[in-house]
């Protein structure tokens, strides 16, 4: 379980760290680490560290400390080092004085930019194998100043683009939230002092590959945490030498219509596909569900399912009178209930419904599902904005996106991101929340059966865009459809349990 710690958690556990150990033993062991991982970048894609360029974009924060040692450490391997300083009167005494020693060149950002450094003019900035993002820290506000915005265009636009290497964090990017407000560098790795934080999953699209550098701390709960395919794996239901149909968990489906048979299909589905129990259908598209499902108990309406031991609703059910009714019997249970798509739309008129369970509820609403059940769109803060609508009604919320949050009331939130977009289409939806259905009444946890969940559906994606047969859901892949996540569900479980 990869963990996300909050910047004030961060900070309050380096203090006894700063106070008892020689001045600048935690900024050496985070720009040795850094140094480390923009060596290993250089040996990976420029095929080695000697005789190559590399820019270090310092700041006037530690992370312009951090990065100015990183310099000097690979100037001394070898590396031509030029380190642009963006306000030169503050950069680091120490860091800067460690570069030049080690034979690495300093230039201010305005000379640069102006065209009075020897290898730049005012309208190019000579390319570099590999650039250092030491620009701003964890202290930083989103968006990059003007004139570190113009050095980074630049180096982005070049033919050849090099390597960045974040300092903790990509700067212009909100370390809480992950949000950006204007211009911010897009790193390919971040070196994560200390721990990771809620940026590095929030603006994972920024963050690139992150690689955690430790530098000695000791850290209480966290923020956020990631469900990576081990934890997913350990704990996926799987049936044992006593179990039955029964025991592993019957969940009741609740989706679809004549209008629209597919959702049925693809929600029954993918709760078959997730475990080896019994999925009761009820609803207008039993005979599409059976077609395509010969497995699935159909019966047409609820009362005559039978026992389950969790509902999942919603899905292409539609919003009519009857629809509700329906929503406010299954919620009436005493059974976990996930609800989705329709069924939201609905709840945003009766959030009383939900309330007034004692029963776990999952709510997983897209962006304007979620502005329909709170009255505004997500705001930048996507981590609070979750939050607060699971404690005011007492539910499990997965907001889904390319970042997928989680959040239970008087919990850890959960994050989820797959490092791609594959499941950007109709009816993947559907797929999740069959999955989810199915992992509830198996008896899981609500916040990490969504977890666990989204962790698949993704992987179910990307295996997807590989392609028939597909080993790994990494490589370039081409667009799927709702049916062909469905299709990769096993394979995904597979993956993770392995």
């Amino acid at each position: 379980m990869r963990e996300f710690h909050g910047v004030d958690a961060v900070r309050a556990a380096e203090a006894p760290l700063l106070a008892s150990l020689p001045e600048g033993t935690l900024m050496r062991r985070a720009a040795y680490g850094l140094a480390r991982i923009a060596a290993a970048e250089l040996a990976r894609c420029r095929g080695g560290v000697v005789g190559r360029s590399v820019l270090v974009l310092a700041g006037s924060g530690d992370n312009g400390g951090d990065a100015l040692f990183a310099g000097a450490d690979l100037r001394r391997r070898g590396a031509a080092v030029t380190a642009v300083l963006m306000k030169p009167e503050r950069a680091h005494t120490a860091g800067l004085a460690d570069l030049r020693a080690a034979g690495g060149v300093a230039v201010a950002a305005e000379d640069v930019l102006a065209g009075r450094v020897r290898g730049f003019t005012a309208a190019y900035v000579a390319v570099p194998d590999l650039v250092i993002d030491g620009i701003v820290g964890i202290s930083g506000r989103p968006g990059l100043r003007p004139d570190a915005a113009e050095l980074v265009a630049r180096l982005e636009a070049a033919a050849r683009r090099p390597v960045f290497v974040a300092a903790d964090l990509p700067s212009g990017v909100d370390p809480e939230t992950g949000a950006t407000d204007g211009p911010a560098v897009r790193a390919d790795v971040t070196a994560a002092f200390g721990a990771c934080k809620p940026v590095h999953v929030l603006g994972a699209r920024w963050c690139g590959r992150v690689e955690p550098v430790p530098i000695g701390l000791t850290l209480g709960a966290p923020e956020l945490r990631q469900c990576e395919d081990v934890d997913a794996g350990r704990h996926w239901p799987v049936p044992g030498a006593d179990d039955d149909k029964y025991s592993g968990g019957v969940l009741g489906v609740v989706a679809g219509s004549q209008k629209y048979p597919g959702a049925a299909v693809l929600c029954a589905g993918s709760a078959v596909a997730a475990t080896s129990a019994m999925v009761r259908y009820a609803g207008g598209a039993a005979d599409r569900v059976l077609a395509a499902w010969p497995e699935v108990v159909a019966t047409a309406t609820i009362g005559e399912a039978g026992r389950v031991q969790a509902w999942a609703a919603g899905p292409g059910g539609g919003v009519d009178d009857a629809a509700e009714r329906r929503l406010q019997g299954i919620l009436a249970t005493d059974v976990p209930v996930i609800v989705d798509a329709d069924g939201l739309t609905i709840l945003a008129r009766h959030h009383e419904w939900v309330r007034e369970r004692s029963a776990p509820t999952v709510l997983t609403p897209h962006a304007g599902e979620f502005a329909r059940l709170t009255g505004s769109p997500v705001p930048a803060d996507r981590l609070a904005a979750v939050r607060t609508l699971a404690a005011d009604l007492g539910a499990t919320v997965l907001l889904k996106g390319n970042v997928t949050l989680i959040s239970e009331p008087g919990r850890v939130a959960y994050a989820e991101h797959s490092g791609h977009a594959w499941a950007a289409t109709a009816g993947s939806g559907d797929v999740l929340t069959g999955i989810v259905g199915a992992l509830l009444a198996a008896g899981l946890d609500p916040a990490f059966a969504c977890a666990a969940a989204a962790r698949v559906h993704s992987t179910a994606a990307g295996l997807a865009a590989q392609g028939a047969g597909a080993v790994s859901k990494e490589g370039p892949g081409a667009p799927v459809s709702a049916s062909a996540v469905l299709g990769q569900v096993r394979a995904a479980v597979r993956a993770v349990r392995s």
